[in-house]
């Protein structure tokens, strides 16, 4: 008995051993960008265990015995095994790469005389009034938005770089297989932001109040416009319009009117979505490289509203760099009203170049907490840009998970606690991963460069040094131009934003300098006063230019090359201004300046309001000017950040300009003539034709009553340079005309793949149509014809050329996309064909025939 006894408790002892159970959760992704593969099967080889993955990838596998492996398989994928080990309770990420056996396509064929889905198609559009969110008066919700980046396909020269090893090594420390693997997809940046987000639709106004975030890798500093740009305002597909504008193109949306003539449909099932009964039909582009989407749409079979659109961007779309797209949207039951977006997801996969490494970005936005149709009332409560209030920068050394404001010590940041949907296993492991990254020495350079790539600065302790296309210039006044600038930084003020530069020309021989400082009193009108100072030497052709885009790169352009054909002058500029929004994107702006000017050119003008032989002329010039600016743009969405605002998205409606000047010359001398005034406006819009393409265009006028020299008076600009400028006239000459009155029109359509995608072998380069035209008409007063005819060394003057009652005209007609990157403009000249009478250094000859070159980047 007592044998009997002792070997039944070892068998008792033996059964936990031989009964162990494994708990095993996980998911299954794709190798190369990380997606989800859903209802991929999981299985223990050579064993009745097994189980299929949920539609994002994930699973949960409970096993008994001691496996020493588990595999996971779907179509189109190799199978691929994981080792177990003892542990109770494991979890596994499976990265399928492609492979296995797919199954060859069935095309299944209908005798009805039409396509079944064209009937729901015509009632989504019969619906379409009262199911698209503009039916509604006002909307608001609970808004949560992650942005999660990677780099994938690294070349072999890449992965060797030390930041790149110091990354996949802390990856292996920290047991994360999602970036460890070396051709895994390499996290550098995460973040997670909430806001509310109000809207109302008739008139459209958007409020975005940010609440929290938080940032993980190599991401924007803290306060930057960048980091502003992070909540759910960056991303608001609506595919109800007929079109869908994504990264600046416009994408036929599938349920567009007339989308029959893009799409092929094909109606497949019928499933429930929720608790709603839908259509599911797949939708496929008729041409490969039209901006249009493959995939899945469902429709509510009683309401015809959509549900759910599942698509991927062709393949072969005309649009450069971008090697993926995917959109996956869940719109909100129609049982609750029009629907709004509960679900977002926006895959982008960018490419510089075939055998570089590319950038994956996943953008997941989940909205809730809707409140319909009713809409504030507070005045002003719809005019408040997107601003983040609640989260100053982090203290050094302060972990980047706490936000001020949040019970301390908890350990966990808000999102760990809040976040309304659930981080997949590979996102886990790739947040563990960035949170300790950013703290390594090489993550934090790269951070620096990517930032120097960007916005044009290197950042040097608390300041800014830049703007770097501007350290070297070399023209034909100046010679080689060295400048050296630098801006502060929101960790030295807030409230206060500095800017300066010194410059030195090695053939003129003279030190130029400039500061301008300026202090933002209040921010949710964002009322801002300026000071400046500036001694350099400029171009008259670009002074009165009012509204040339003021960017670092035009600026930097235009030091190159001739210089002493736009006539250069030594300027002193004094100048005090104040800004502020008057009301929702009307932004009102008050500057006094003084300019003391030094022609280095010949120039005289008459110093009395007296014409003629005998009156006193001047050399040297001042003018004291009082300058009245408003600018309204309906629909534009500002970004600010501690010390900087900026429009971000798509400006459909019309961009209004006006600008009045009062002036004086010579305000301190006795005989100080009459005061003059300037009056411009300007209009610019962005129009989609559709299948068309896309129409800018810019009108300006310009009004000046009063007999001023001509250094005041309006000079439209030419171009004398190879290179195309689409602010300018290209084929006309500096100083070619001048105007104290005077309308042009700037039209410049983009065809985008129209057209010569349909020819074969072109079609694969994957070139663009383009057509200008620019017309000026103007005229110049008897008053303002009458100017010296010599200066004081006297030299002989040029007349004022104007034009006559016929327009300057000018067409053409280009490629761009050249190589992904360059543009040919042939360019004609309509009008003022004939040479001038007499050619000279002010009036050389003008070609009436010319082709120009550009750079530029776009998608």
């Amino acid at each position: 008995m007592r044998f009997l006894a002792s070997l039944l408790l070892v068998c008792l002892g033996a059964l936990p051993a031989v009964a162990q159970r494994i708990l095993l959760s996980g998911q299954v992704v794709e190798a190369t960008n990380g997606e989800p593969v859903p209802f991929a099967s999981i299985f223990v080889p050579k064993t009745s265990f097994g189980v299929t993955a949920d539609a994002d990838g994930r699973f949960k596998l409970t096993i008994t015995g001691s496996p020493d492996s588990i595999a996971a398989s779907a179509m189109g994928f190799a199978t691929q095994r994981r080792k177990l080990t003892a542990a109770p309770e494991q979890k596994v990420l499976f990265r399928l790469r492609s492979g296995g056996v797919a199954l060859a396509e069935v095309v299944v064929t209908s005798r009805q005389p039409e396509n079944p889905a064209f009937r729901i198609l015509r009632e989504v559009q019969k619906h379409k009034p009262k199911n698209e969110r503009n039916a509604l008066h006002a909307a608001e919700f609970d808004s949560y938005n992650r942005i999660e980046t990677s780099l994938i396909d690294l070349p072999a020269s890449m992965s060797k770089r030390k930041v790149i090893k110091d990354i996949r090594a802390l990856a292996v420390r920290q047991g994360a297989a999602a970036a460890s693997d070396h051709d895994a997809p390499l996290p550098i940046f995460a973040s997670e932001v909430s806001s509310r987000v109000y809207q109302k639709f008739t008139p459209l106004r958007r409020r975005e109040d940010l609440q929290h975030k938080q940032m993980r890798g190599a991401g924007p500093r803290e306060g930057s416009v960048l980091s502003q740009m992070l909540g759910s305002n960056f991303q608001n597909f609506d595919f109800y319009p007929n079109w869908q504008n994504i990264l600046g193109k416009d994408f036929i949306s599938p349920i567009a009117e007339g989308g029959r003539l893009t799409y092929e449909y094909e109606l497949q099932d019928s499933v429930f979505v929720g608790k709603d009964w839908c259509y599911k039909i797949a939708v496929t582009p008729k041409r490969a490289h039209d901006l249009a989407f493959k995939g899945t749409i469902w429709v509510t079979d009683e309401t015809y509203a959509l549900r759910r659109v599942d698509l991927v961007a062709s393949p072969n779309a005309n649009i450069n760099f971008v090697s993926e797209l995917r959109v996956f949207q869940e719109l909100t039951p129609p049982a609750d009203g029009p629907g709004l977006a509960a679900r977002t997801k926006l895959l982008l996969a960018v490419r510089p170049s075939e055998k570089q490494a590319a950038m994956l970005v996943r953008f997941t936005t989940v909205s809730s907490n809707f409140v319909r149709n009713q809409p504030h009332t507070e005045s002003g409560f719809y005019d408040q840009p997107i601003v983040s209030s609640l989260m100053e920068p982090t203290e050094k050394g302060a972990s980047a998970s706490l936000l001020s404001g949040l019970p301390q010590g908890t350990g966990m940041g808000y999102f760990d606690l809040n976040r309304p949907d659930t981080l997949s296993l590979s996102e886990r492991q790739n947040f563990a991963v960035l949170d300790s990254a950013r703290q390594l020495p090489s993550v934090r350079n790269l951070l620096d460069w990517v930032e120097l790539f960007v916005n044009g600065y290197k950042r040097v302790g608390r300041w800014d040094i830049g703007p770097i296309l501007n350290t070297y210039s070399r023209n034909d006044y100046e010679g080689s131009r060295i400048r050296v600038g630098f801006r502060t930084t929101p960790e030295i003020s807030r409230d206060w934003v500095s800017q300066g530069y010194l410059a030195y020309g090695t053939k003129d021989e003279r030190l130029k300098y400039g500061l301008k400082t300026s202090f933002i009193a209040e921010r949710r009108h964002w009322t801002v006063f300026s000071a400046e100072y500036r001694h350099d030497v400029e171009q008259v052709a670009l002074l009165d230019n009012d509204f040339l885009p003021d960017n670092n790169l035009f600026l930097a352009a235009s030091r190159w090359g001739r210089f002493i054909q736009g006539r250069p002058i030594l300027r002193d500029l004094y100048s005090l201004s104040a800004q502020r929004d008057l009301f929702h994107n009307f932004i009102q702006s008050v500057t006094l300046r003084h300019q003391d000017v030094s022609p280095l050119h010949d120039f005289a003008y008459f110093s009395t309001p007296e014409r003629g032989p005998s009156a006193p002329i001047g050399h040297a010039l001042t003018l004291s000017e009082l300058v009245l600016e408003s600018r309204y743009a309906p629909d534009e969405n500002l970004v600010q950040s501690e010390n900087r605002r900026r429009s971000i998205g798509l400006r459909r409606l019309p961009v209004f300009t006006f600008r009045y000047t009062v002036g004086f010359r010579n305000l301190f001398d006795e005989n100080t003539p009459p005061a003059y005034q300037k009056f411009n406006l300007l209009v610019t819009q962005s129009v989609s034709l559709g299948q068309l393409g896309r129409l800018g265009y810019r009108v300006e006028g310009s009004y000046i009553p009063d007999a001023v020299p001509y250094l005041i008076l309006k000079t439209p600009l030419g171009n004398q340079t190879p290179f195309y400028n689409a602010n300018a006239f290209n084929l006309m000459n500096y100083f070619e005309f001048v105007t104290d009155r005077s309308v042009s029109l700037r039209l410049d359509h983009r065809f985008e793949g129209l057209l010569l995608n349909s020819i074969p072998g072109i079609r694969a380069l994957n070139w663009r149509l383009v057509a200008t035209a620019n017309m000026l008409y103007g005229d110049l007063s008897n008053a303002n014809r009458v100017q010296p005819r010599r200066d004081r060394e006297g030299h002989e003057l040029p007349g004022i050329p104007t034009l006559d009652k016929q327009p300057y005209l000018e067409a053409g007609y280009g490629v761009e996309n050249i190589f992904k990157f360059l543009r040919v403009d042939f360019i004609h000249r309509v009008t003022y064909r004939d040479q001038p009478a007499r050619i000279t250094s002010f009036s050389p000859e003008h070609r009436n025939f010319g082709v120009k070159l550009s750079a530029q980047f776009r998608l």
